[in-house]
């Protein structure tokens, strides 16, 4: 594909450094359709990143679409903090009905601000309050948002040197494998909870997410998210399950942690909740741990109606029914086929694969390896990115819409970046 090079000026003089994105793919995108971008020029992308993970029913979706633009063409409400409005109710109906009950679950409801990381800080201030207690254990490699108290549990050293401050009541411990089976699973954990002398403050929750999307695709097994349930049903902890980035049915099952078969006490979903890209995020916790006061923890931005309305949509459209887990668990063989492929045929370089559902990671030896793919994957039209400590994962999060031919082609260039690459 033969890109012309884009007028970038406005882009270099006057946005912020802090940049990111936009530099791995140096193009003027313009218009979406599912799983396709198409920039200023017309050139077709192949999008392997979904908006981070918020973009689940792909791009511009036409159910979505079709019921955001009759909620706006009739004047609905779009601004309303925490009002009662007729979004907001067919949002929750639909959510008790299609998410909640069918899954035992009785959890409350919260709408903190409309991101991610507002989620994770509502979850970290309830736990605070219920339990008493100021300390919170996170896990290596994990990433729960970008301020200040998501970042203490955060454990990515440039990301967390951006805070300015100490971090501080986060004390990291272990992730499955981390240290590569050579340990039993929470020897560690339990023995410094057991000990008067090990200074480690009773915690008042743990946070965890069961797939580490930013650190680098780890996969916790079910054993060991069950056994850490058990662990901190029996050392009074809550836990958190942060499924901002994994829940919506990116690893098969709605919430990520359902193939675990655990509860957690408190849940964090952003990212695809809305379904459509729209910023929107909820906490989610057990009834008897609603102990909130009236405005306690808010946000001018926590009403986004039109937001809940895709929201709604999205769970009518895809989550009546089972078809689109086992079309989720169907394609991510497909994608774990291939990935086995290029590890097995680039001994040394490719170091391994790992992933569940449609979030599958190649780990390179050589982090400039994972970069240089990525940069040869978009001249070839396929948008990937990064993650790990050291950008050392070709990360893959497709849509759970995208099709099979879609995502065979992408899987052809991702193969071809690698070769080409070597």
């Amino acid at each position: 594909m033969t890109i012309t090079q884009p007028d970038l000026s406005v882009f270099e003089s006057v946005e912020s450094e802090v940049r990111s994105y936009c530099r791995g793919w140096p193009t003027v995108f313009d218009r979406a359709r599912g799983s396709v971008l198409f920039d200023e020029d017309g050139h077709r992308y192949l999008d392997f990143f979904a908006g981070a993970g918020s973009l689940n029913y792909g791009h511009n979706n036409p159910v979505l679409k079709r019921a955001l633009l009759d909620y706006l063409e009739r004047d609905g409400i779009t601004h309303g903090l925490d009002m009662s409005t007729t979004a907001k109710r067919a949002f929750l109906e639909t959510f008790r009905d299609v998410v909640l009950e069918p899954r035992g679950m009785d959890h409350k409801v919260m709408f903190t601000g409309p991101t991610g990381t507002n989620a994770v800080e509502a979850a970290l201030k309830l736990a605070r309050k219920i339990k008493g207690r100021e300390a919170i254990v996170s896990f290596t490699n994990a990433f729960h948002g970008m301020s200040l108290g998501a970042l203490a549990v955060t454990g990515n050293a440039f990301k967390r040197a951006g805070a300015g401050i100490p971090l501080v009541h986060g004390t990291p411990m272990p992730f499955d494998d981390y240290l590569d089976g050579r340990t039993p699973d929470f020897i560690w954990f339990e023995r410094l909870l057991e000990d008067a002398g090990s200074g480690l403050n009773q915690p008042a929750a743990v946070i965890v997410e069961t797939v580490q999307g930013e650190g680098g695709i780890n996969v916790a097994r079910p054993e060991w998210l069950r056994a850490l349930a058990d662990l901190c049903h029996r050392h009074d902890m809550l836990l958190i399950v942060d499924d901002i980035q994994m829940g919506c049915g990116r690893t098969g099952s709605f919430f990520s942690f359902e193939e675990a078969g655990i509860m957690p006490d408190i849940i964090t979903l952003s990212k695809s909740i809305s379904g459509y890209g729209l910023p929107m995020a909820l906490t989610l916790f057990r009834p008897e741990l609603d102990v909130w006061e009236p405005g306690e923890h808010n946000g001018t931005f926590r009403g986004n109606n039109p937001a809940f309305v895709t929201a709604a949509a999205s769970l009518d459209a895809y989550w009546r029914d089972d078809q689109t887990e086992k079309q989720t668990l169907a394609r991510g063989e497909r994608v774990e086929a291939v990935l086995a492929g290029i590890v097995r045929e680039n001994p040394g370089a490719a170091a391994s694969y790992r992933g569940r559902g449609l979030v599958w990671g190649v780990e390179f030896t050589d982090p400039a390896r994972a970069s240089a793919i990525c940069a040869r994957a978009f001249e070839l039209g396929l948008l990937l990115e990064t993650s790990g400590p050291q950008g050392e994962v070709v990360k893959l999060l497709p849509a759970l819409t995208i099709t099979t031919e879609e995502l065979d082609e992408g899987l052809r260039v991702l193969d071809r970046a690698v070769r080409e690459t070597a």
